[in-house]
């Protein structure tokens, strides 16, 4: 299958403080994220480059991430994907704001009655089981970032995802706190990760979210971009589901802070995220929002 467009060995490494982008025609990106919360996916940066770009937009250059069930390198049929729509060849249109460094992406447009609900992968084989199967039983489709470390001890997970027509993208090989990482580090950590990915459902993919920050820094944004992820993908609506709250209050944090054009950051290995999903599926139907890929929350 064809590999995302190799990336251009002349391009620069992006600005510190890039300016927003627009998606497509109608839709536009998101505005940053309130303060960061100390966690293992959300510790705030550290360092003289820490700095995620202009308030009014959010940062970054990474394009990563594995696509739905009809990605470039899956297996997966177009029929297999719930949502979102594919080209004339089986795959789904890769998004043009993928195709040139920029902010990092925060939420989708906020025209379209749709939100991506993204896992960080790691955990339990058991957990990611349940989760796939709420979906299936909801219709859903989200939008997993594997860490590398988990996707290669059972690759099998990473082709279920994609089997089941959700999206598998990149989230480092060993989930350190990136920005405390040197350059070279940072680096290898975003590398080996796309290297998982590629050996697990044969392909890199297009979507990348650096771990242990809510928001990248220019050392993450150099490091993503020598993979080929152009954009890093980041979110606005985080019930801490990571803290264990339990699952009413993962399930009542979501419902009122999402709106359409949502990015919703859960996790998968998390017990209580597991029991709230039903429930944050049920609200979302609810509410008249669907759940879909990043592939097709952005497209063009």
């Amino acid at each position: 299958m064809t590999e995302p467009e190799p990336l251009d060995p002349d391009l620069p490494a992006p600005d510190e403080h890039p300016a927003p982008t627009v998606l497509g025609r109608r839709a536009f990106l998101g505005v940053a994220a309130a303060a960061a919360t100390l966690a293992a996916c959300s510790a705030p940066g550290t360092g003289s480059d820490s700095a995620a770009g202009p308030s009014s937009g959010a940062t970054s250059a990474a394009g990563g991430g594995g696509t739905s069930g009809t990605q470039p390198g899956s297996t997966a049929s177009a029929s297999a994907t719930p949502t979102g729509s594919a080209t004339a060849s089986g795959r789904p249109a890769r998004p043009s704001l993928l195709d040139t460094a920029g902010p990092d992406i925060v939420h989708g447009p906020r025209s379209r009655e749709e939100v991506a609900l993204t896992f960080h992968g790691q955990g339990p084989a058991s957990l990611t089981d349940r989760v796939l199967a709420h979906c299936r039983d909801a219709g859903a489709a989200i939008t997993v970032f594997a860490v590398g470390t988990w996707l290669a001890d059972d690759p099998s997970l990473g082709r279920a995802i994609v089997r089941g027509g959700h999206d598998l993208g990149n989230h480092t090989w060993s989930h350190q706190q990136m920005p405390s990482l040197d350059a070279a580090t940072a680096r290898q950590e975003v590398a080996r990760g796309a290297a998982a990915l590629k050996k697990a459902v044969g392909t890199t993919g297009w979507w990348f979210r650096p771990s242990g920050t809510p928001r990248s820094t220019a050392t993450i944004r150099a490091a993503a971009l020598a993979s080929g992820y152009r954009r890093c993908i980041s979110y606005d609506v985080d019930p801490e589901d990571y803290r264990d709250p339990g699952a009413a209050l993962v399930r009542s944090r979501t419902r009122k802070q999402v709106r359409p054009g949502s990015i919703v950051s859960l996790h998968l290995g998390h017990p209580g995220t597991v029991e709230a999903l039903p429930g944050i599926l049920a609200d979302l139907s609810h509410s008249g929002l669907r759940p879909v890929t990043l592939s097709t929350l952005l497209r063009d």
